[in-house]
């Protein structure tokens, strides 16, 4: 199989998991504001940009955008161009950074811009253009801003950061044997990587509680 072969396959894979993942996980992070959800596709999808690199993470974050928007989407073209701003802005910048610095450390501080690009991305997007689609005056949607939709995109954004790291090095392992990439595409492991698992580890179990919090479920 060659080399263009196996993107491809890779890709449409990575489209198919992303859409199913979109379809059946929703949790609602931010009680304040039920009409946000967390689905954890931008995972995959950051997945296929780390071992791909940021093309692949903007074509799958396209066509999965795309066929959210026709299938079960109610929010139109905007919709699918802020599913597409917001995923890309993880994703694209996490894939972008790691491509350039292919380390560990490259892979973590990918991650970390990726969620703050992706935070500070969503928050312009929500003052500028969520009055627009959801006809709510612009003074109420800035009051959102700090209460609501910080801590809901932080959340989601640690989140998507953890989940990624601790699939990354499974998920790659498992293609090498499959031999759908070389055995240079993966970075190599180290101690330190185990440091960063735990933390991670640590970073959603911080996100779980916080969120049970908001709930009131403990405290």
């Amino acid at each position: 199989m060659s080399n263009k072969t196996k993107k491809l396959t890779f890709g449409a894979m990575l489209c198919a998991i992303a859409y199913v993942v979109m379809m059946l996980i929703h949790v609602k992070l931010v009680p304040a504001a039920p009409f946000l959800t967390y689905d954890p596709k931008d995972v995959i999808i950051a997945l296929g940009g780390l071992i791909w690199g940021p093309g692949m993470a903007a074509i799958v974050t396209a066509v999965v955008a795309l066929v959210e928007m026709v299938t079960v989407s109610d929010t139109g073209i905007i919709g699918c161009i802020m599913n597409f701003v917001s995923t890309f802005a993880f994703a694209g910048t996490a894939a972008v950074i790691y491509k350039k610095k292919h380390t560990l450390s490259g892979a973590v501080i990918g991650l970390v811009a990726g969620c703050l690009v992706m935070t500070s991305v969503m928050l312009l997007w929500n003052y500028l253009l969520t009055p627009i689609y959801m006809g709510t005056p612009r003074e109420q949607v800035a009051g959102m801003l700090i209460p609501i939709f910080l801590p809901f995109n932080l959340l989601k954004a640690v989140l998507n950061a953890s989940f990624t790291y601790l699939l990354y090095k499974p998920l790659v392992t498992a293609l090498r044997k499959a031999g759908l990439i070389e055995a240079s595409t993966a970075a190599k492991a180290s101690k330190t990587s185990w440091v960063m698992m735990l933390v991670a580890v640590l970073a959603i179990v911080a996100c779980v509680l916080i969120v049970l919090y908001m709930k009131g479920t403990i405290g």
